[in-house]
């Protein structure tokens, strides 16, 4: 099994992959293979709603976000982490969501999925309530831990200060691998989701 962590801050090694790691080495404590992957600090284009993707099968502008979901495929969990920008998560991981999930939302259907918000003070809750949106339009399971998942501190080391914030994502990895292999067990006893015939409207008559 495999976990696919999406670091969305522009530092690689900052406070966010900071908490990532810890997430990830909770993981690797249980048998679970993880991969950490970073948005970079290339400029990303938003969703431009060209609708190409219905044609190609994947976004049209071809860059990392068509890595991570072809990555996606084969990953049976997801971390999304980002830092706090404005009281909310970073545009370059919105913009890459945001296209990764327009664009394909298959290898993501049915697999659970969890964020983490770093911050240095304020603005971690709001972030939370906007990334686990991804996962509640997409019938992902979320995974949570026993306090909100977000860390605080202004730099990695601060991070590591933050004990209750280090333990929130190490309980958060333990929670991610228990659902991983519920989903696995379930599996193997023939137990497969069931989806009703979608429906949808609009408000104009």
């Amino acid at each position: 099994m495999k976990v696919l962590l999406l670091n969305g801050s522009p530092h690689k090694n900052g406070c966010t992959y900071t908490a990532l790691t810890e997430v990830a080495n909770s993981l690797n404590e249980e048998g679970i293979e993880t991969e950490i992957f970073w948005v970079s600090t290339k400029p990303l284009m938003s969703c431009t709603a060209c609708g190409k993707c219905s044609e190609l099968g994947k976004c049209a502008f071809d860059d990392k976000v068509n890595e991570f979901v072809k990555k996606a495929y084969d990953a049976d969990g997801f971390i999304f982490g980002s830092p706090v920008h404005y009281a909310a998560a970073t545009g370059a991981i919105t913009s890459f969501l945001g296209r990764s999930f327009y664009s394909n939302s298959e290898p993501f259907k049915y697999k659970p999925g969890a964020m983490v918000a770093s911050a240095r003070r304020g603005g971690t809750t709001a972030t939370y309530d906007q990334l686990n949106k991804y996962f509640g339009i997409s019938q992902m399971p979320i995974i949570s831990s026993y306090y909100w998942n977000m860390v605080h501190g202004n730099t990695p080391e601060e991070v590591l200060q933050d004990e209750e914030g280090i333990c929130t994502m190490r309980q958060l990895g333990k929670n991610m691998a228990y659902f991983l292999k519920c989903i696995e067990a379930g599996s193997e006893k023939g137990l497969t989701p069931k989806e009703v015939p979608k429906t949808k409207t609009n408000f104009i008559r």
